[in-house]
């Protein structure tokens, strides 16, 4: 995995815990991006080639609509024969409507349509969307006539055990049994086909040899049965599937699409959110969702921003906060500057993130294809071999022994082995988005149940990253303690560093009139209020003017072996007060480090930080490993080696923690609704810094894959039993098929388990 070199410093970590001075502020280098190399999208069946000249989608990629992709196994087909495109950055299927968006620059897009065509699949260029009221209507049509097949099949079953047995029945029998395998098995029929031809044992070319030799031996009362409930299992487990993909963009597509924006004259109109420029200012009243991102200009109110980040609890906004699309404004009425397109707001990129993670097949679901193109062929020869070889070996009729292999063959379908990963793994990785998770790939949720250390910055992971005022003393002189307090602040207020925006900014009152004001850098500030001069500034510089006596430096000694700045205020002869300045724990750090240990996993302190101050913080979160004092490049080392012994994790803000998040087995990345450049280093975003989220995602990562391995013995425990039974006992072919549906639904239904746990 490739790194790129950062600037150093540690975020926050670097300041010098004695330095501090006016206009001191520090600044942070752009940092060089890192993107994880995607994998390609990836996961047969059916036609000819249609070609038409592209159009552009809405989204600026080619969008297709595919007749004959109804169901996940065709999605599979579709990825798999994509794979080799590295041009092609994501795939959107939308099964219901049996459309396709591809992500890809317009060269590629001949190919691409030539190589879905070469799998059997026709295809149509669209240049919108289809409306979702027609995809509602086709589904619903589809239903009703997948329903009416199965009426039909009920009718020739009751013919077939009901009527004499003559010849004109069974022809009125064998009439109403092609009806309704034509009503529900006629593009069954087509794609089989079409993989029989391109040599391909999908689960249509399994049925349509199933269904037509059944047929074809006098069984056409189960024909018309297995046809009409296999159809019906595909409709539902398409929608299962669907529901699971849909968890996300329903739960996050909840910007709305029209935001009151104030025009040239001052007055408010409402527009298109797709069409407001970032810079524009836009309102949003009580009780309304955020159309787009952007930053709090005027007024002040508690805003809901579970849909992206998952806090439970709203968060109080004011001037100069940021505010996300999607998140609701409670209160008060909010103005803001918008400061990103509709396009490119957290919420879509969110959104997009996880469409992306989909295309990503998890190590399990890599298993699983690979298993089943052996199986099912596998199967295949074995019902062959049944066929063929009872009657000579174990004296079986020829009927008897062909009935037994179609019905084999209705066992072989691999529908429910198939389905049961990327049901569970899409579950899981909107489950973790629901609450503020957000995983970019399968990969990744299945890798973080094997974390056995977790590596954490200090600086904005552990603290707050915002240094604050944290301890402050008058010491006993002749001035009193408000007075001491108020010049303190004075100076203060008039420095840019850190450190002295935290003084100013933690004590009360107003700040007083201050005269021939100056910085020495290193040291601190000085002026002069109400006539007497002062200086605030560091241990150093008041050593170095001999106003520390030996119970002042004891005093000091405390606050520094606790990781604290200081900052005292001194006139010429004495030290006046003493202000401890200090980046505080997150309330959440604690209970996330103890969560990590009842896990089994060993947590490690890694920061560019002072020793004394890095011990301070981990003695207050529990952690007992710290390695301080370390550049960007120290860390990666660090990470690198652990990772050689067991599997490693990292946890840091994005900014030169990005080698290290890259290095890691799962990089977790602090800030994901802040910093572009953790969501590129990054295998998973806590998007409201949350530490807590890690070991919870961890929780996530081994419950989706105890259900992965849940799926995969129930489908082919079942297919088990069943296959016994065919061959030594009497299951019938419609008996497979109910097994072959219930075991895809008990997948689905499993997997789907995922979207409604708590933890």
């Amino acid at each position: 995995m490739s790194t790129h070199k950062h600037a150093h410093g540690d975020h926050a970590d670097h300041h010098d815990e004695h330095d501090h001075a006016h206009g001191a502020g520090q600044a942070h280098g752009s940092e060089p991006s890192h993107a994880h190399p995607q994998e390609s999208p990836c996961c047969g069946s059916t036609c000819g080639a249609e070609t038409k000249a592209p159009v552009a989608a809405t989204s600026g990629g080619l969008l297709l609509r595919i007749p004959a992709m109804d169901c996940p196994t065709e999605e599979g087909q579709i990825r798999r024969a994509l794979e080799r495109f590295p041009e092609v950055r994501g795939l959107r299927f939308d099964l219901p409507a049996r459309a396709l968006d591809i992500d890809a620059p317009q060269a590629t897009w001949e190919p691409v349509i030539a190589a879905i065509n070469g799998i059997g699949f026709k295809t149509e260029t669209l240049s919108a969307p289809p409306p979702a009221e027609d995809t509602a209507k086709a589904q619903r049509a589809e239903l009703i006539r997948l329903v009416a097949a199965l009426l039909v099949a009920v009718g020739a079953e009751l013919v077939h055990f009901v009527a004499p047995d003559t010849l004109a029945w069974k022809a009125v029998g064998m009439a109403i049994a092609a009806g309704a395998i034509a009503l529900s098995g006629l593009a069954v029929f087509r794609k089989g086909l079409s993989a029989l031809l391109h040599g391909q044992l999908n689960i249509n070319a399994l049925m349509s040899v199933a269904v037509a030799g059944a047929f074809a031996i006098g069984q056409w009362p189960e024909a018309a049965m297995v046809m009409a409930l296999y159809s019906l299992a595909e409709l539902i487990e398409a929608r299962s599937v669907e529901r699971a993909r849909n968890a996300i963009t329903g739960l996050l597509a909840l910007s709305p699409p029209q935001v009151e924006v104030r025009q040239t004259d001052g007055a408010w109109a409402s527009a298109d959110a797709k069409t407001v420029a970032v810079g524009s200012t836009a309102r949003v009243k009580p009780g309304e969702r955020f159309a787009l991102d952007g930053r709090v200009t005027a007024g002040q109110s508690a805003v809901d921003q579970s849909p992206v980040t998952g806090e439970s609890i709203p968060v109080d906004k004011a001037p100069g906060d940021s505010v996300f699309a999607g998140t609701i404004n409670q209160s008060g009425s909010l103005e803001f500057e918008v400061t990103k397109s509709a396009s490119d707001t957290v919420l879509a990129g969110i959104i997009h993130a996880v469409e992306q993670a989909q295309g990503q097949r998890a190590p399990t679901q890599r298993f699983v294809d690979k298993f089943a193109a052996i199986y099912t062929p596998a199967i295949f020869v074995l019902a062959l071999a049944v066929a063929v070889g009872t009657p000579f070996l174990m004296g079986w009729p020829w009927l008897t022994a062909l009935y037994k292999a179609l019905v084999l063959l209705v066992i072989a379908c691999p529908c429910a082995l198939v389905i049961s990963t990327p049901v569970t793994v899409v579950s899981g990785l909107a489950a973790a988005a629901r609450r503020g998770i957000l995983i970019k790939g399968g990969v990744h949720l299945e890798e973080a149940r094997k974390l056995k250390v977790v590596a954490l910055d200090k600086t904005g992971t552990l603290t707050e990253g915002k240094p604050r005022l944290v301890a402050h003393a008058a010491l006993p002189q002749d001035l009193p303690e408000a007075e001491v307090l108020r010049i303190a602040k004075s100076l203060a207020s008039r420095s840019d560093h850190p450190v002295s925006k935290a003084v100013a900014t933690g004590l009360d009152g107003d700040a007083l009139p201050v005269e021939d004001f100056g910085a020495d850098m290193g040291r601190g500030v000085h002026g002069t209020v109400n006539g007497r001069q002062y200086i605030l500034g560091n241990h150093r510089w008041v050593h170095e003017r001999g106003l520390c006596s030996a119970e002042l430096e004891a005093r000091l000694e405390e606050h520094e072996a606790q990781g604290r700045t200081l900052s005292l205020l001194a006139d010429q002869e004495h030290v006046l007060g003493l202000f401890a300045v200090a980046d505080t724990v997150k309330e959440t750090s604690r209970q996330a480090v103890a969560d990590l240990k009842a896990l089994g996993i060993r947590s490690i302190m890694l920061t560019g930080d002072n020793p004394s101050t890095a011990k301070a913080i981990a003695s207050q979160v529990g952690i007992d490993d710290v390695q301080a004092n370390l550049l960007p490049e120290d860390k990666l080392k660090v990470i690198s080696e652990l990772g050689q012994a067991q599997q490693t994790g990292m946890v840091g803000d994005g900014v030169n923690d990005s080698p290290s998040l890259a290095a890691a087995a799962v990089g977790f990345s602090m800030g994901g609704a802040g910093t572009d450049t953790a969501k590129e280093a990054a295998d998973v975003l806590i998007m409201n810094d949350d530490l807590r989220k890690v070991p919870e995602t961890i929780r996530l990562s081994k419950r989706t894959y105890a259900i992965l391995w849940q799926n995969i013995v129930l489908a082919l425990g079942i297919k088990a039993v069943f296959f016994v039974l065919a061959v030594f006992g009497s299951a019938t072919m419609w008996m497979a098929v109910f097994a072959d549906m219930g075991a895809s639904l008990l997948v689905v239904f499993n997997g789907l388990r995922l979207l409604k746990s708590s933890r």
